[in-house]
């Protein structure tokens, strides 16, 4: 008589069945799932939803390690402590460690326990995500306060709707819009940008000023922002600010990435870009800001917004005419509420996530313009 032969522990009918989906995610995360398609009729590629959230982790990392060297830069050169390319970099390394440590542990407990409660596999949504966070908020905010924003944006964004692919806005901004509304002296102000939590020398000094070239910009004009930083700085992004936003060069390098491996839409780069320029023009023509309409581009987290933010696939629209219209429509929206908004003044984070839900709008629009004009030309 054949020998029954018993399911494994984390099999249907073993008995860590219910830890089946954790094990899946940890086995798969470092081999191949053993679930691939080899033939019949199905669509076969490259690239699954892994290898495409990786290539976006691997296109931040340039913005990552020169915002780490960015946050010891501006913490030497505030505080006169004259440290040198390494110290820099390290220090800077050490103070963003915990950030991503808390974002990932909080971030991902919560997916894991999600998926094990639907009996579903664990997305790799959040590889994403949990890089994202710790780039656009300041370097000092608490940890405490950051692992409230990830629970939130996790429970309340992703989870509430069904998981990754089924969100409605950015996971990423809606955890920054929480620490900004629910704790704005912790988000905004000039004290924020500049670390000096670790240097046991500065423990009994009090936090200098360090604005934001945005800041700066608002309150007194292009006069006031060139006195302090050039075009240039702001280019290569030495200047205070967020940890991931202040590089257009190494935010250059990872869109380039992202639209070689077709991985982000050029097209709403470009347009959102497009969008931001002519009404930073028009701004300028109506008197609203002296600053040229480029300088939009360099300051705060425009671009970051605009490469990595606003390209997200499950939140941005989804149609090719409709890429262009709401790329367009985030660069034009994040412009104005910087020029006509005295009360805040970074526009990029609620132009996205306004964006994000009109998202289908725009796109059942351009589907609904698309398949009126093939009747009409059917019928003629």
């Amino acid at each position: 008589m054949a020998e029954e032969i018993k399911p494994g522990l984390f099999e249907k009918g073993g008995k860590l069945y219910w830890l089946h989906s954790s094990i899946d995610a940890f086995d798969t995360f470092l081999r191949v799932p053993g679930t691939v398609t080899f033939k019949g009729a199905h669509v076969r590629d490259g690239i699954d939803l892994k290898r495409v959230m990786i290539m976006v982790v691997v296109a931040l990392v340039p913005a990552a390690l020169f915002g780490m060297y960015n946050v010891g830069l501006q913490t030497s050169t505030l505080y006169g402590l004259g440290w040198g390319f390494w110290q820099m970099f390290f220090y800077g390394l050490l103070r963003m460690l915990p950030l991503f440590v808390v974002s990932y542990i909080v971030g991902l407990a919560i997916e894991f326990a999600s998926s094990q409660i639907r009996g579903e596999e664990v997305n790799e949504g959040y590889l994403v995500t949990g890089f994202l966070i710790p780039l656009i908020v300041p370097v000092d905010v608490p940890l405490w306060m950051l692992a409230l924003a990830v629970a939130f944006s996790v429970i309340f964004v992703k989870e509430v709707f069904g998981g990754t692919g089924m969100n409605i806005w950015n996971p990423a901004l809606v955890a920054r819009a929480f620490l900004f509304f629910s704790y704005p002296s912790s988000m905004s102000g000039s004290s924020v940008w500049v670390s000096k939590t670790w240097v046991s020398s500065l423990k009994d000094v009090d936090a200098v000023s360090a604005a934001t070239p945005l800041a700066i910009a608002h309150d007194g004009g292009v006069e006031a922002l060139s006195s302090q930083y050039s075009f240039m700085d702001m280019f290569w992004g030495f200047i205070p600010g967020s940890t991931g936003e202040t590089s257009v060069v190494a935010i250059l390098l990872g869109g380039l990435l992202l639209v070689w491996t077709g991985v982000a839409s050029w097209k709403i780069m470009v347009s959102s870009i497009a969008g931001g320029l002519l009404v930073g023009w028009l701004g300028q023509l109506a008197g609203a800001t002296t600053l040229p309409c480029y300088y939009q581009l360099v300051m705060g987290g425009f671009l970051f917004g605009s490469v990595f933010m606003a390209t997200d696939p499950v939140t941005a629209a989804q149609t090719e005419v409709g890429k262009w219209i709401y790329g367009f429509l985030v660069g034009a929206l994040a412009v104005v509420v910087r020029l006509w908004n005295p009360g805040y003044m970074e526009g990029m984070m609620l132009a996205i996530l306004f964006m994000n839900t009109m998202a289908p709008l725009i796109d059942h629009c351009v589907v609904s313009v698309h398949t009126s004009r093939r009747l009409k030309n059917a019928k003629a």
